[in-house]
């Protein structure tokens, strides 16, 4: 799946040469990032015997090794799984499958990159004020993005036991089919979302802070005009309630009259939008309006050549563990082009020594 182009055509900036490589540890392709997109580009460029580091982060952007997906009770979409498997589980055999073929996987958070020169540099959180440095000669982002939550009382007890950030991801499980539910938001988003999920809930709710959709006029006419959708105009959620176990309400205000009331929904989808982990790079790195890394149309390479990205850090739009896989894999392809091209016309290395990438780069397979 190509990425999704972000905006304006990128420019691609080559990085001044010769730069000095690492004592302490050089690698020709770091992976910034443990989720879909990570894994799968480290198990590409593992069996392309490119030896890859891959940094999964100690609780980087929030989230455990594994990113979001760690956060999802059950993953009933992604191919491979007809009995649906939990997103950790699904996380842990993603992390065995890049070790198997021997990436070298380090449970650290990147802190610091120094995208001016290759060999790229990087520190770890914790050394990046220290004069000793880490190099690579390519670097994959996959740092992903994290849904925004409004981190209500009782949200923590009922996330992912009756509510979620992605319908398209949950929205079908058994606790939300032929339920009440309800989603918090007033643009695009949650316009589809809350669409989506008429095909499984009973009744969806739409909670709109103000008097009006920011979602383009057609979708806020489809929205309003469903029959199994109520928006409930100048309405937050103030509380989420349940039995201990399962989401059962949600607490109400009108902000206009400030009157107060119980909704008994058993699910509540946040489509408030996402916020990319782009923290470490936005300085370097050219991003979209929304902090999204651009990367150009129908590839991963990023603004700077050698650095590429992948998964939820440079899609807005689909925000699935699939598409990320697939990116990931495309990111690792293109990568693996990258150094075996520079390899070729590198004198000092033997023509037998030459890192030959595969076939389908080559273009054989279309022939």
């Amino acid at each position: 799946m190509s990425p999704i182009p972000n905006g304006d055509s990128v420019k691609v900036i080559e990085p001044k040469s010769k730069g000095e490589k690492s004592k302490k540890q050089h690698s020709q392709v770091v992976i910034i990032g443990s989720g879909p997109a990570g894994h799968t580009a480290a198990i590409y460029l593992a069996r392309a015997n490119l030896e890859p580091v891959l940094y999964e982060g100690m609780l980087a952007n929030g989230f455990a090794p594994g990113g979001q997906l760690t956060t999802t009770t059950e993953v009933e979409n992604f191919p491979g799984f007809p009995d649906g498997v939990t997103g950790t589980e699904m996380m842990d055999k993603f992390r065995a499958q890049s070790e198997r073929f021997g990436t070298k996987i380090i449970t650290e958070t990147i802190a610091r990159v120094d995208l001016t020169q290759r060999p790229f540099k990087y520190w770890t959180e914790g050394e990046e004020e220290e004069a000793d440095f880490m190099t690579a000669d390519t670097i994959i982002i996959a740092t992903g993005a994290s849904a925004k939550r409004l981190f209500l009382p009782g949200e923590e007890t009922y996330w992912q036991s009756g509510i979620s950030a992605c319908a398209v991801c949950d929205g079908a499980v058994p606790i939300f089919r032929n339920k009440p539910l309800a989603v918090i938001g007033g643009g695009d988003s949650a316009a589809e979302e809350a669409t989506y999920l008429t095909k499984y809930g009973s009744h969806v709710y739409v909670l709109v802070r103000r008097e009006e959709l920011r979602a383009s006029k057609i979708m806020a006419k489809r929205l309003v005009a469903h029959p199994k959708v109520t928006v409930l105009w100048n309405t937050v959620a103030t509380e989420c309630k349940g039995d201990g176990d399962l989401l059962q309400s949600l607490a109400i205000k009108n902000v206009k009259t400030g009157e107060e009331s119980e909704l008994e929904v058993n699910g509540l989808f946040y489509a408030i939008g996402h916020e990319p982990a782009t923290q470490l790079v936005k300085s370097q790195l050219e991003l979209d309006a929304d902090g999204y890394i651009k990367t150009v149309p129908g590839t991963a390479q990023t603004s700077i050549k050698g650095v590429f990205a992948a998964g939820d850090v440079q899609d807005k739009k689909y925000r699935q563990a699939i598409t990320s896989a697939g990116s990931g894999c495309m990111a690792a392809l293109e990568a693996e082009r990258l150094i075996s091209e520079e390899e070729a016309d590198d004198d000092s290395i033997a023509a037998e020594d030459v890192h030959v990438p595969a076939e389908h780069y080559m273009g054989a397979d279309k022939a």
